[in-house]
């Protein structure tokens, strides 16, 4: 059975989301930018009547907004849009109260999921060793409006979470039309242990936002990516 899909934020990710979205069951019904979802103007009962799921990607001024208004009508949602984690603790709780799903992450790339597990690994196996310092460093292209991004606060956060308690030192760079490198190291006076994930296109991105789509129709509760992607 198809669904249908609404599009919160209708560039380069938007688009190929409307064109790989048949391949996971879905039509797309409903493209929200902001030409007419300016001040949420289109987030309306009658726009969101016949929608399964909304997936935003849109900017981080907008996504909290986007969220409380299409929870609201009953809507599920897959939120790819980063920058707004102050935010979170908030979201959650009205998710939760409104009964609706909701899957969330600073990266849908499945080879990029995996990277956060090993960046776990390699940070609880090193916790305990004081002679071993660490950075995170990360280069995207000259649009990405936050800095640093979701993903490397993510991958640091993972790596304090594994008890990882010493300073991790954290950079970014800007530039060209680079779709993404994450890195993280470990180095000490003995060797260094560098790990590496690199994108090649948007391409794993928007198959791993359909495949959340598919897996919260029907949901309810505050899901990250990561907790469902290899189930």
């Amino acid at each position: 059975m198809t669904m249908n899909l609404a599009l919160i934020g209708y560039g380069k990710m938007g688009k190929l989301l409307e064109q790989l979205a048949p391949e996971y069951g879905f039509q797309v019904q409903l493209k929200l930018d902001e030409f007419n979802n300016a001040n949420y103007e289109g987030i309306t009962e009658e726009n969101f009547r016949q929608i399964d799921v909304a997936i935003d990607f849109s900017i981080p001024s907008a996504a909290a907004g986007n969220i409380e208004r299409i929870s609201a009508l009953g809507v599920n949602l897959v939120v790819g849009t980063t920058g707004w984690l102050e935010q979170m603790v908030q979201i959650r709780k009205l998710v939760e109260e409104r009964g609706v799903g909701l899957v969330w992450s600073p990266n849908y790339s499945i080879g990029m999921n995996a990277f956060l597990r090993l960046v776990s690994e390699a940070a609880r196996l090193l916790a305990g060793q004081s002679a071993y310092g660490a950075w995170g460093w990360e280069i995207h292209h000259i649009t990405k409006k936050d800095t640093p991004s979701g993903t490397l606060l993510k991958l640091v956060d993972e790596m304090k979470k594994a008890g990882y308690a010493g300073n991790i030192d954290v950079s970014a760079s800007r530039a060209g039309a680079h779709p993404g490198t994450h890195e993280i190291g470990f180095d000490s006076a003995a060797d260094t242990i560098t790990l590496r994930h690199t994108v090649r296109n948007r391409e794993g991105f928007a198959r791993g936002a359909l495949a959340a789509a598919r897996w919260v129709a029907g949901r309810k509760g505050f899901y990250e990516f990561s907790e469902i992607v290899f189930q």
